[in-house]
């Protein structure tokens, strides 16, 4: 099948062209339809008129020529005027037997005619004529009516051709933004008159156009973030093979520092991994059906971690009766995991846990973290606090955010607060 391709402004004509004929012909038959009445109610006026002037020499009657009369006496004889055969060719007594009421019609070979009768106790007067008058003021109209659309059509096809350049221009002007996204050399010389949606589009697609570009810088930054952090580990164990292979190196102590890196290394191995698997859990909403008790992780956590700094004193205030939280024990652990891990290296001498009022407060009395990277801290291997980069904290913040949970984080007097909030 083959399609036609039309372009803006004859899809346009074509539209205003299909309301013309659909008005006009709405006009043409249906208004007609709608202003019969008034126009019986003005035939049976213009009946009904003359007839008090009317007298038993009604052939001589001559009170408007589209108009017969019929004098009916009470010995039944029937005087008609002179234009009675012009108006119908019917003879008066077979007219009679169609007239049963004050006024009204009739048809006749596919004419309709009306009358109007004035009856008294002497005489019976009939005033009648055909549907002339009618047609010609259905016609009167349509002549009157069809050259105002005429000029109406032309007029909005004038200002629909004006409008449409327009709007192709600007529309011709947002596809070849669309093409250039990847064009850091195209400039954007289109200039909008007005502020409407396809400007607002356009700001959008600058936007987007933005957004893009700060991806893919962040995404080659991230890259290179990651091979360093890869390399060292990397770097470590290779230099220690060697020197153990040249008998520099104690195989003990050698193996020992091999195993720590190759720790760290399956460390970050697992966080990259997870972090990339919650792209594709988010999709299941599985994890949003399931609740488990907070309390009972943190308490299993803290366990861990105080073996890593003896010196640090752990607080934890259980207040609510209720803390169960949407999600899985698992992403619940890596969640608390990763923010502990990253309170272990910054705590001075506290850290602090606290559940009240729907909420999850990790609490540390360690530096307050630069107002100028606050917002890029849960951002994967943005550089950080004290210039350090990772992923636990982008682990923290995009499995939160699965629950459609928020973490906020504030700079305490002393200290640093991360509060998840329901």
């Amino acid at each position: 099948m083959i399609e036609c391709k039309q372009n803006l402004s004859k899809q346009l004509i074509v539209i205003v062209i299909i309301i013309f004929i659909i008005i006009t012909s709405v006009l043409g038959v249906l208004l007609p339809k709608v202003l019969l009445p008034i126009y019986e109610k003005n035939i049976y006026a213009l009946l009904k008129q003359p007839l008090d002037l009317i007298n038993s020499n009604v052939e001589k009657a001559e009170f408007n020529s589209d108009v017969a009369y019929l004098y009916v006496t009470t010995d039944k004889i029937v005087i008609s005027s002179t234009n009675l055969n012009k108006i119908i060719k019917l003879n008066p007594d077979k007219i009679l037997k169609r007239i049963n009421k004050n006024q009204g019609k009739f048809i006749y070979l596919g004419n309709v005619y009306y009358y109007y009768t004035d009856v008294d106790p002497y005489v019976t007067k009939i005033a009648l004529t055909n549907d002339n008058y009618i047609k010609k003021i259905k016609t009167d109209i349509l002549y009157t009516i069809f050259p105002v659309l005429m000029f109406t059509l032309l007029l909005v096809l004038g200002l629909i051709l004006l409008w449409s350049r327009s709007l192709i221009k600007k529309i011709e002007h947002l596809k070849g933004k669309i093409d250039n996204l990847d064009n850091d050399n195209y400039i954007d010389k289109y200039k909008y008159n007005t502020d409407d949606e396809l400007k607002s589009l356009s700001v959008s697609i600058d936007n987007m156009k933005n957004a893009l570009k700060e991806q893919d810088e962040y995404k080659n930054q991230m890259y290179q973030n990651i091979s360093h952090d890869f390399k060292t580990p990397i770097t470590v164990i290779k230099s220690y093979i060697e020197a153990i292979e040249d008998g520099v190196e104690d195989i003990n102590s050698g193996m020992s520092v091999i195993k720590e890196q190759v720790n760290k290394l399956e460390l970050k191995v697992h966080s990259l991994l997870y972090l990339n698997k919650l792209n594709y859990i988010k999709d299941l909403k599985n994890y949003k059906k399931e609740k488990v008790d907070v309390s009972k992780i943190i308490g299993i956590s803290t366990q861990k971690f105080k073996l890593a700094n003896p010196n640090i004193k752990w607080e934890i205030h259980i207040e609510d009766k209720d803390t169960e939280f949407k999600g899985t024990t698992d992403m619940w652990e890596a969640i608390i995991d990763n923010l502990l891990n990253n309170f272990i290296r910054y705590a001075d001498k506290i850290i602090k846990i606290t559940i009240k009022n729907g909420k999850i407060i990790f609490y540390n009395d360690g530096p307050n973290i630069d107002p100028n990277i606050l917002n890029d801290i849960f951002t994967p291997y943005k550089k950080g606090i004290k210039g350090q980069f990772g992923l636990g904290l982008s682990i923290v913040k995009k499995t939160i955010s699965l629950f459609d949970y928020e973490i906020i984080v504030n700079n305490e007097k002393k200290g640093v607060s991360f509060i998840i909030k329901k």
